[in-house]
């Protein structure tokens, strides 16, 4: 590790040195529904979160200080569609923001050496929460009845 680790999206760490970023933004849509209602201003129904996006900003100078490796790591587990989950935060407080898919990742490269190397390497990570479902099919219902189906056994 190059330093102390602020987030990792999966097995991804995003560090001080090295694999690290400058900004994350967060877009979270919960759209509410005109009701018509006659003679009055239309009110308004609550129909429930549709989406959190987050994109993670940054800038790699792998030559110097590596990440490069990393970026590559999560451009092969977007290409692959794995879901992640991302957490941030460090070893005595941590928060977990929930599975993300990755909606894209857009690098800008420059400065090439004479090899043709990049010397510098700004990125964007967009992220997408994934439905809080298994991706399996495991549902709510089926927890519960995983649960009351031994209880009712002992009774049956």
């Amino acid at each position: 590790m190059s330093g102390p680790v602020a987030m990792a999206l999966g097995p991804f760490a995003f560090e001080a040195i090295g694999f690290g970023y400058d900004g994350v933004s967060r877009k979270v849509q919960t759209p509410w529904a005109d009701v018509q209602v006659a003679q009055s201003l239309n009110q308004q129904q609550w129909t429930g979160p549709t989406s959190e996006e987050i994109s993670i900003k940054g800038v790699l100078f792998p030559a110097e200080f590596g990440g490069q490796s990393s970026l590559s790591g999560i451009v092969s587990a977007a290409m692959s569609g794995t879901p992640l989950m991302l957490v941030s935060g460090d070893q005595n407080e941590g928060l977990i923001h929930g599975t993300f898919t990755i909606q894209s990742v857009d690098e800008d490269r420059s400065f090439h050496d004479r090899r043709g190397t990049a010397r510098r390497n700004s990125y964007t990570i967009s992220l997408k929460r994934y439905a809080d479902g298994d991706p399996a099919g495991f549902s709510l219902s089926d927890a519960i009845g995983s649960i009351v189906s031994p209880v009712v056994n002992l009774f049956g």
